[in-house]
């Protein structure tokens, strides 16, 4: 398969596609766009970018094309030596697994927008990239001519995005037998010498956790935006990462601290995901969801691990880390879906409501679910175990009997081999924390207190939230707590407050709610369908909802807590 991605007017955010296949003596053959892209499990129509698909034979004649399904199209090859295929591809959309094209940029996503041919998706291929000549381009793969890369295979090429632009920064730095590439597009005024240190405390960290790095140069792609933005896609030998406002940034308590964050977590994908996958994931299927109720290992024990691999090298103080701890404490108790779903089922129901909120408390999140299954499983091992063995032999384990055997995990080895370092079953929390939506609450504080640390619960800081029982954003009523006295009172999400007690309220809502707190409260709401809406209520301070949570060290260790917390500080 050779591969060819041009434009010709960058405002107009068209890139053309070229891909030459050959015919294989086959009359019909059909070629394919991936339905998803790997990193983000929820289905993705891709195809709907396509304006305007061709074919032709050798001779340059136009030939048979015709789309059977949303992202598979049959051509006819006839007698034909090879097929070349023509299409263009909108590329409007800027985020971490986007395909972009302006005057600044040529930003691609391969699996976004390049078709495979049906039995050829592990045949070596060849991508050209015809940019102006001033451009630079970052990408993963192999250069074996001008602006010419090579890729083993269809997987290798579309884990390979690439950003080309002439204002690109560039900078690297080695650690063990590995160079890291850090590219940078947008603007942005980087402290290289801060950057580079902090970097390379934590990939030293992650490189000692599993021993080795599996690749011999690793990019980072950074689109630093000029609004609020945090996403980041893992890739083999790569990552994207799309970040903003780009002047808060270099402030180390605003969005550098998101920058270590994410690009830890990134890295960190680059064993846990890409080497060390489900089975129901080993290979990719482009054409269809694939499955997996392990999103607590492929997301939960990355989220996990990125920030605890910071908190280890150094990089993190115990006030950063408790304080991301914190935030997977508050968004696990404050989303009552945590009861309804488990966090395995979350994992399967991506591919239903992808990453979105969905229903009201449907569902919990694979990412703080995840992480906090991870911390407990953790626990267990290192308990039975005095500290000599720990989740870091589970990643290890997985890495070895899996990744390193050409095989995907299971659920079945993951439990067996948690079970086998626990030296026990460990058929309750796995049924009641993985499998099941139980009260995580008891043992998440038998775990902390293990390692001398306590969670503190307070109320949240708007009142409405602790008191009654509901989230705003602005006057719009976006969440409701089950049971809760503005659940009783009629509440639903959409209402559009207007009034409490007869004065109108902005975002002073909080403030007439504790100027009332004794009274009988009157609010009237506008229901886009319904209308103009009365309810009331009274306050009830022995009734608490969304609370505030957070992790602090106990004020004074015992001689084994701080045993355990120093032995869970370091990498095993």
């Amino acid at each position: 398969m050779e591969y060819r991605i041009s434009y010709q007017n960058p405002h107009l955010q068209y890139i053309d596609i070229e891909v030459k296949f050959a015919a294989q003596g086959k009359e019909i053959t059909k070629i394919y766009l991936p339905s998803w892209r790997p990193g983000r499990y929820e289905l993705g129509n891709f195809a709907k970018n396509v304006q305007k698909l061709q074919a032709y034979n050798s001779n340059g004649k136009l030939i048979h094309s015709k789309k059977l399904t949303k992202d598979c199209w049959e051509i006819g090859g006839g007698n034909s030596e090879f097929v070349i295929l023509k299409y263009n591809y909108y590329a409007n959309q800027l985020n971490a697994g986007s395909t972009y094209l302006d005057e600044e940029q040529l930003y691609v996503n391969p699996v976004n927008c390049l078709v495979y041919q049906e039995g050829y998706i592990d045949v070596p291929c060849t991508l050209k990239i015809d940019v102006p000549k001033n451009y630079k381009i970052a990408i993963a793969l192999n250069e074996s001519g001008k602006n010419l890369f090579k890729a083993n295979s269809y997987h290798e090429l579309v884990d390979s995005p690439f950003i080309a632009s002439p204002s690109i920064q560039h900078h690297s730095f080695e650690v063990a037998a590995t160079k890291f590439h850090l590219w940078v597009q947008g603007i942005f005024k980087p402290d290289w010498e801060k950057i580079e240190s902090d970097f390379i405390a934590y990939t030293k960290e992650q490189i000692k956790l599993f021993g080795e790095f599996p690749v011999t140069d690793y990019h980072y792609l950074f689109q630093i935006l000029p609004y609020s933005a945090y996403h980041g896609v893992e890739h083999s030998a790569s990552t994207v990462i799309a970040l903003g406002p780009a002047y808060s940034i270099l402030k180390r308590e605003e969005r550098y601290m998101d920058l270590l964050g994410v690009s830890s977590h990134e890295l960190f994908h680059t064993w846990n995901v890409k080497r060390i996958r489900p089975a129901d994931l080993w290979p990719y299927d482009y054409n269809r969801e694939n499955y997996t109720r392990m999103g607590y290992l492929t997301e939960g024990a990355t989220t996990w691990y990125g920030d605890l691999m910071l908190y280890r090298s150094g990089v993190f103080s115990d006030v950063e880390f408790f304080k991301t701890f914190s935030q997977l404490m508050d968004r696990h108790f404050n989303n009552p879906g945590v009861l309804n779903l488990s966090v395995a089922d979350s994992s399967f129901d991506t591919w239903l409501d992808g990453y979105e909120a969905g229903v009201p408390n449907r569902k919990s999140s694979i990412y703080v679910e995840g992480a906090l299954v991870t911390f407990l499983l953790d626990h267990e091992i290192r308990k039975s175990t005095r500290n000599e063995s720990s989740f870091d032999d589970l990643l290890k384990g997985l890495f070895r009997d899996a990744y390193m055997k050409d095989r995907g995990v299971t659920e079945e080895m993951y439990r067996t081999l948690a079970e086998k370092l626990a030296s026990k079953k460990l058929t309750t929390l796995f049924n009641k924390f993985i499998y099941g939506a139980s009260n995580m609450s008891p043992v998440l504080k038998k775990a902390l207190n293990y390692l001398g640390l306590e969670m503190l619960i307070e109320d949240a800081e708007n009142l409405e939230e602790t008191s009654i029982g509901i989230k705003l954003k602005g006057q719009q009523v976006i969440s409701i707590y089950p049971h809760s006295i503005a659940s009783e009172a009629g509440f639903k999400v959409g209402d559009q407050l207007m009034t409490l007690n007869g004065i109108e309220v902005k975002d002073d809502f909080s403030n007439w709610l504790e100027f009332y707190k004794e009274d009988q409260i009157f609010v009237t709401v506008y229901r886009q369908i319904s209308g103009i809406k009365q309810l009331s209520f009274t306050n009830d301070s022995k009734r608490k909802f969304y609370r505030k949570y957070s992790i602090k060290k106990i004020d004074k260790l015992t001689a084994e807590q701080q045993e355990n917390f120093n032995a869970w500080k370091k990498t095993t």
